[in-house]
């Protein structure tokens, strides 16, 4: 790894509706020491609460809820979840929005990440959005918003790594939806990279969830994909 490089982290998305079998997998790979992503689909049906017992068992938790709201809504919502005890939580990154969650994180140790364009996106995308540039630019501008902000990091496409790190300096977070090991289906997403790709071009996390959570042996394919992932840390 080069010096002064960040160990990469993977970030296990636990996109379930069923609560109880989400806790079970949780279980399962809690010997992986992964961080553990809880999103929309599990926030709403009791997620929050398995956070709170991952987090008293000394795990880490990634609330991925993109907030996006008026500033005073969105400071409020931060402050309310900065003493939860999460280490990562995303908003969306326009710059009202990044700037309120940064005042409404105060002095917890809460890391914010400002999510850029979705990984589900293209350019055909972006245009029917109303996006006045493709998704490159678009991504470029919102980290150069960003690191304006105080924002602590991004999430970005792994395509975008090289120009995201451009804007936001070595010390921000990069963190990376769209990973699909080598032969796994892209499904809903249009801007992928294997793991290995991925932490060679810089990413600091990967946000994995099909390729683990709908593996026949979800331990495995985790230390599958952790393998590769210290591997590319070692070229």
């Amino acid at each position: 790894m080069a010096p002064g490089r960040r160990q990469p982290r993977l970030i296990v998305a636990l996109d379930l509706a069923d609560l109880r079998r989400a806790e079970a997998l949780a279980e399962q790979l809690s010997g992986h020491r992964p961080v553990f992503k809880i999103g929309h689909q599990l926030a709403y049906t009791g997620g929050l609460g398995l956070a709170e017992r991952l987090i008293r068992a000394g795990q880490d938790v990634f609330l991925d809820l993109k907030l996006h709201d008026i500033p005073r809504t969105v400071e409020e919502g931060v402050r309310s979840l900065a003493g939860f005890g999460a280490s990562l939580l995303t908003v969306h990154a326009y710059p009202q929005t990044m700037r309120a969650a940064v005042a409404g994180r105060g002095g917890s140790g809460l890391k914010l990440l400002a999510v850029t364009v979705l990984t589900s996106m293209d350019d055909t995308d972006a245009a029917a959005a109303g996006y006045r540039a493709g998704v490159a630019q678009t991504v470029a501008e919102r980290a150069a918003d960003a690191a304006q902000s105080g924002i602590d990091g991004l999430v970005c496409a792994a395509g975008e790594i090289a120009g995201a790190r451009r804007a936001i300096g070595p010390d921000r977070l990069l963190v990376v939806p769209g990973i699909r090991p080598a032969g796994e289906a892209a499904g809903d997403q249009k801007r992928v990279m294997t793991p290995r790709e991925a932490v060679a071009l810089g990413a600091d996390y990967l946000v994995v969830g099909r390729p683990i959570v709908g593996a026949p042996d979800p331990v495995a394919a985790a230390a599958a994909i952790l393998s590769e992932m210290e591997e590319a840390t070692r070229r």
